[in-house]
């Protein structure tokens, strides 16, 4: 027998050591399926796929370590506790007792989740990073109807509603919103919070249809999770900016459904409160630490005060992206007519500086308001009009918002189909197609910031040294080449050029025919070598390549003419569009 003999089955080895299946965590943990599912949920476990499936590929496989993890877990036995007391329950009411059964579930024992957020986000970066997700959910659970049947209760709804409202609060009282977009599937919001950008998703104002194909239970069970963490969230950042939280709102605001503004209005009131309280404090101290400083700080020294002065006014500036936004909708008094979506423009427009109002009670001001500048509406026709104000629909309030300068109105006045909303998410110059409105507001932004653009195309490029950019991936090989063929053919036109001076000024004959002929010649003979060089460079290439780095170029490649071809298609569809209203007056 060998030294190292282990008979079979004694231990496991491998893949069957690292993993288990479900069924044997399910039968190793002693749970059912769904208090499996929820334990999981909540404690951010999640399936893994072995290099090998040692029992087949329709298993679901876990982490040995992540399932021991779970056996520990102190919530497990409160979920244990929990089905015993539903049983009970359940056994009241076969035995119809009535009374007993509202006793007990008056006295059902629950539990928090405030342990599991702390020690899933040890810091608050990485809450902020793995924010997104939970943002989303929030937002939509708070635009879907309650439904008894799917366990969608009206508190749930609340909930969301109310975590939803607190964060946009923040944020637009902060100016922390950069990006935003309008799709089919709701709109997009993109914001940046202590150095992390945040998007989410939040759904359009209209009826929600609930569909049979989606599993509520798991969905309300990452909810469950996701209202705690949030809250978490909004407590920290209410604190840094001095706000209590929770908020207490004004509850005749709170009845009316402007909650957005009732919000606004508390985190404003509690910032000007703490502002008058620090200033009192100030003044008290100020006289008691002025005859400090003028004995501490050295006569002989300039700006020495000043430098403490900036100091300790530096950590409460704004960066430059915030004060920008701060400033865009600052001089603009906006009111929204009724049939424009109400509470995304409640949210955009104050995180840009700009005051708002709309047509309902709780207002905070009138449509008869003549300091209204601009009126946001979304019908064909606008029936009474006022000469001091101007109308456009609400795409320009987005399209303001992701250019950061007031784009022109003409385009947007009422019964006018608008430009083209673009999306902010998207890179024009990646892609290899800029849309024409794009580069409209590409010029409107340098002439705005008095910048001069440079020539499409040689932002950045050094075309004197084509191969160092095709090495750097900048530019295709065709690109390439092309440039090259028109720096030595002006490199050869340059050296005609001068010998027919020299010629001139000789007084020799000078032949335009033979000057024709030898461009001609350049051409053929620049054209020769170049598909003779480009030729050589390839076949090189696919000697020193190994088989893998082959196959990866012949990949991006592929990329390469699957982008080039959907930048054809958008293209010749332009064409198309353009050749349309020629045809139909003709």
């Amino acid at each position: 027998m060998p030294k190292h003999y282990r008979p079979p089955g004694k231990k496991k080895e491998g893949n069957s050591a690292k993993y288990s299946t479900r069924t044997k965590a399910l039968r190793h943990l002693q749970v059912t399926l769904p208090t499996f599912r929820k334990l999981c949920i909540l404690k951010g476990v999640f399936p893994r796929e072995p290099k090998k499936k040692y029992e087949g590929n329709n298993k679901t496989y876990y982490h040995t370590k992540d399932i021991a993890f779970l056996l520990h877990e102190p919530l497990m036995d409160k979920l244990r506790d929990i089905r015993a007391y539903e049983r009970k329950i359940l056994k009241a009411l076969a035995k119809k007792n009535e009374a007993l059964a509202e006793r007990l579930r008056s006295r059902k024992p629950g539990y928090t989740l405030d342990r599991l957020v702390k020690e899933r986000y040890p810091t608050f970066i990485d809450a902020l990073r793995d924010l997104d997700d939970c943002l989303t959910m929030v937002h939509l659970f708070a635009a879907l109807p309650a439904v008894e049947s799917e366990h969608i209760k009206v508190k749930d709804i609340h909930e969301c509603r109310r975590l939803s409202h607190e964060w946009q609060a923040y944020i637009s009282r902060t100016n922390k919103l950069r990006k935003t977009f309008i799709s089919v599937k709701g709109t997009y919001y993109q914001v940046e919070v202590e150095g992390q950008k945040i998007t989410w998703l939040t759904p359009h104002a209209l009826q929600q249809v609930i569909t049979d194909d989606v599993d509520f239970k798991v969905m309300l069970t990452f909810l469950e999770f996701y209202q705690t963490f949030l809250q978490f969230i909004n407590f920290k950042l209410y604190t840094e900016i001095n706000v209590n939280y929770p908020p207490s709102l004004d509850p005749r605001l709170e009845a009316l459904g402007a909650d957005q503004y009732a919000l606004s209005k508390y985190i404003a009131g509690s910032s000007m409160a703490e502002s008058q309280v620090g200033k009192e404090g100030m003044t008290v101290e100020s006289e008691l630490k002025l005859a400090q400083l003028q004995h501490q700080l050295p006569a002989n020294e300039p700006g020495a005060l000043m430098q403490l002065v900036e100091g300790s006014n530096g950590e409460d500036q704004d960066d430059d992206e915030t004060r920008e936004c701060k400033s865009l909708f600052k001089d603009l008094k906006i009111f929204l007519s009724r049939e424009v979506p109400r509470e995304s423009l409640l949210f955009v427009i104050p995180a840009f500086g700009g005051v708002v109002s709309w047509e309902g009670e709780g207002a905070p001001f009138q449509e008869t308001d003549d300091g209204i500048t601009h009126q946001i509406v979304d019908r064909p026709t606008q029936g009474h009009l006022f000469l001091s104000r101007e109308y456009v629909q609400p795409q320009w309030i987005y399209d303001c918002v992701n250019a950061r300068i007031l784009l022109p109105t003409d385009g947007y006045m009422v019964g006018r189909v608008p430009p083209p909303h673009l999306s902010p998410f998207v890179d024009n110059e990646a892609e290899g197609y800029v849309p024409d409105y794009a580069e409209v507001v590409t010029r409107l932004k340098a002439e705005a910031k008095k910048e001069v653009l440079p020539m499409p195309g040689l932002e950045n490029l050094d075309l004197d040294d084509p191969q160092s950019l095709m090495a750097e991936g900048i530019m295709s090989r065709t690109e390439a080449i092309e440039i090259a063929q028109k720096k030595i053919k002006m490199d050869k036109l340059e050296k005609q050029y001068h010998e027919e001076l020299q010629k001139e000024l000789q007084k020799l004959p000078y032949s335009a025919a033979s000057s024709k002929k030898n461009v001609d010649s350049v051409d053929e003979e620049i054209k020769d070598n170049l598909d003779r060089s480009a030729k050589d460079v390839s076949d090189m290439d696919q000697i020193v390549r190994t088989r893998k780095q082959r196959g990866l170029m012949k990949a991006m490649e592929m990329g390469i003419e699957k982008k080039k071809a959907k930048v054809n298609l958008l293209k010749k569809r332009k064409e198309n569009i353009a050749k349309a209203p020629a045809s139909k007056s003709s």
